[in-house]
């Protein structure tokens, strides 16, 4: 089937990660979107996005004085002069409020065109909409919401841009579907229930994250308040989306197919989601990772000629070093293995297991044997979050020559990391990762993965060939076993065979890099993944 074939398809996403300095995005979610866009253009596919331009992005979080994270922000926007005014305004109604989106686009970064709303313009009372990514509370959300889902659909339409599938990328973006279905009733005198069935056939979704508090809820009271109903009454909206209306709920009950993350996520979602009636089939197609953007090309040629691997890793080893230096005053040694994690701050990834007994790994660590470097950013409002970094902090105050903090995660510190250390660490609570794409990027750079058997490694991962597991695939709803399970996993696979191979047997090092290279640059690319949608989901059969 040729290009010109295929359904031309609006991707909907609440965040974006297309360059570090474009503020578009928190973390994986965004990132992930970033790469769907790069490899729709790579591969010529008939694809737009479309989000928000944000103000002030996420968060710039800094750590303090008392080793606490704090918030800052900046208007970033007046700043973009790659951003193309369309000359297009749509209008949302938003608490009996005409709001009016402007239309931007973006097409600067090797991406297929990204059009992005913004109510930061004079018209505006309510200008703060489009202020921060997750914003601060829960009419904020909702009209963030709706903003997307409703003046998305709206802006495709003043845009001329005729649409084949929706695809809605996490919950945030299911208002579109209730525009979807007003529309029909209110065009084609369509009854609700022949309406929603008619925009089914037209939505795809997908659903992310297996931590039941990160599918997001809203009263039903508040959706009527704001007008997100759209048109719609309160019962039809409760058979969408449930008491209170749940975003992943009503995704699956307004399309026509859904998808998890990776082969372990789409079983995950089968049974996190089982009660609910009317849902689409959810079946599995695992992320991948812009490889232009992530993969550093010196790597790949040493890869594809056959030799000076770890010659060029060191190379990269040696600028991550630097790069640790001018950002915390640590001089890290190039000789020593380095272990890298970067992730959101989140309690079930665990980011601080290895630090759990001092007597088995403190004397690795103040020898340096084993040095450290971690990132990561909790939520404005997370508490819990903002406790994970803070711990991590203390990390590097107890050992303060081999364990580093990046503060202020993006993408850029996350290539240095996924490019720069020797060993890359993942040990969430199984089976909570739903992919986990920063280990893609480092298995393609040569960075050896040493994990948890949960997200996409399963797929990937060749025990003591193309990296580590460890833990089996242990699971237990009792955290505390779990958490000791893996931890002796942890420091077993990590003391017994991943230390002695880096300072004693580097000729199978480099061999375990080149076949991290080997089985993941096609089988966890982007390319890979967009084509994947579009034999399974976008394209009906």
């Amino acid at each position: 089937m040729g290009n010109e074939k295929l359904p031309r398809v609006a991707y909907f996403c609440m965040e974006y990660g297309l360059q570090s300095d474009f503020k578009l995005y928190a973390g994986g979610l965004g990132i992930l979107a970033g790469d769907h866009l790069k490899a729709a253009k790579e591969l010529g596919m008939p694809l737009v996005g479309i989000g928000i331009l944000w103000k002030q992005g996420y968060t710039e979080q800094h750590i303090g004085e008392d080793g606490y994270p704090y918030d800052a922000y900046r208007n970033y926007t007046r700043k973009y002069g790659f951003l193309k005014d369309t000359g297009v305004k749509v209008k949302v109604k938003i608490r009996n409020r005409d709001v009016y989106c402007k239309v931007w686009l973006v097409d600067s970064f090797d991406n297929a065109p990204l059009y992005l709303l913004d109510t930061d313009i004079p018209e505006n009372g309510d200008r703060w909409i489009t202020g921060q990514l997750y914003g601060w509370f829960g009419e904020e959300r909702v009209a963030q919401e709706m903003v997307l889902g409703i003046g998305g659909v709206r802006a495709l339409r003043a845009l001329g841009i005729d649409v084949d599938v929706y695809h809605f990328n996490e919950g945030h973006a299911v208002l579109a579907a209730i525009e979807l279905i007003r529309e029909k009733m209110e065009n084609q005198n369509m009854s609700f229930e022949e309406a929603w069935k008619a925009t089914r056939e037209e939505v795809v979704f997908t659903t992310h994250t297996p931590v039941k508090e990160g599918n997001e809820s809203h009263d039903l009271e508040l959706l009527m308040y704001m007008g997100a109903n759209n048109g719609l009454s309160i019962e039809q909206m409760a058979q969408i989306g449930g008491v209170p209306f749940n975003m992943t709920v009503a995704g699956l009950r307004l399309s026509r197919i859904a998808n998890g993350v990776s082969k372990l996520h789409g079983q995950t979602a089968n049974r996190m989601w089982q009660h609910v009636d009317n849902k689409a089939p959810i079946i599995s197609i695992t992320n991948g990772i812009d490889r232009n953007t992530w993969v550093d090309k010196r790597i790949i040629e040493a890869y594809n000629k056959g030799e000076g691997l770890l010659q060029t890793h060191n190379i990269l080893k040696q600028e991550l070093i630097d790069f640790v230096y001018q950002k915390t005053g640590v001089k890290l040694d190039a000789d020593k293995l380095l272990i890298g994690f970067s992730r959101r701050a989140a309690p079930y990834k665990r980011s601080d297991l290895i630090f759990t007994n001092d007597e088995v790994i403190g004397d690795y660590l103040r020898s340096k044997k084993i040095q450290m470097v971690f990132s990561g950013k909790g939520h404005p409002l997370d508490d819990v979050g903002k406790k994970i970094v803070a711990k991590l902090i203390e990390m590097t105050k107890k050992y303060p020559e081999s364990v580093v903090f990046l503060e202020d995660y993006d993408m850029t510190i996350g290539k240095m990391l996924t490019r720069g250390t020797d060993v890359w660490l993942n040990n969430p609570r199984r089976p909570l990762e739903a992919s986990g794409t920063s280990g893609m990027k480092a298995a393609m750079n040569g960075v050896l993965n040493l994990s948890i058997l949960d997200g996409w490694w399963p797929e990937a991962c060749i025990n003591g060939v193309n990296g580590w597991q460890f833990g089996d695939g242990f699971e237990s709803d009792n955290i505390e076993e779990l958490d000791k399970h893996d931890l002796e996993a942890l420091y077993d696979v990590l003391l017994n065979k991943v230390v002695p191979t880096y300072y004693n047997d580097k000729a199978k090092w480099e061999n375990m890099m080149r076949e991290s290279i080997r089985t993941t640059y096609e089988a966890f690319s982007a390319n890979r993944m967009l084509k994947e949608y579009y034999d399974l989901m976008y394209t009906k059969k």
